[in-house]
């Protein structure tokens, strides 16, 4: 089966940029993980409109940079849709005094990470999470 990774905006204007390398990195970090890309479908949206799907989908009340739906149907294949919030992604990156760019990638593979497995509950799995994060953060091809 083809990978097939989407990129989309819901009521802001964000242009992503880089989305070829982008697509290779996702799924050289898929596959080296032993998985393989199904469909991701990357949605990039507001503070408001990421709010409306956690309160309907979460049961939660809270602003969050993202939310992921995993829609895999087979152990090893990587699907769903990935909600992100670029109004927090922006305020994050501020927060951390790092670039948006950088805030961007990690909330990426965040999601990724989450769809292959990875959980942030625990004090031990957020750093396993972190450290994923970083692994990959450091091989991002631009």
């Amino acid at each position: 089966m083809m990978a097939k990774i989407n990129f989309f905006t819901e009521d802001v204007e964000f242009k992503l940029k880089n989305k070829t390398h982008l697509r290779k990195w996702i799924i050289g970090s898929i596959k080296a993980e032993g998985s393989y890309v199904g469909e991701l479908n990357f949605i990039f949206c507001s503070d408001e409109y990421l709010l409306k799907i956690n309160q309907e989908y979460l049961n939660h009340d809270t602003y969050t940079d993202i939310i992921t739906f995993d829609n895999s149907n087979e152990e090893e294949e990587i699907s769903g849709d990935i909600f992100i919030s670029i109004e927090r992604v922006a305020d994050n990156a501020s927060k951390f005094k790092i670039d948006q760019q950088t805030e961007l990638h990690r909330v990426i593979i965040h999601g990724v990470l989450h769809l292959l497995g990875f959980l942030d509950k625990t004090i031990a799995d957020k750093t396993l999470m972190t450290s994923k994060e970083n692994q990959y953060l450091s091989i991002i091809p631009f």
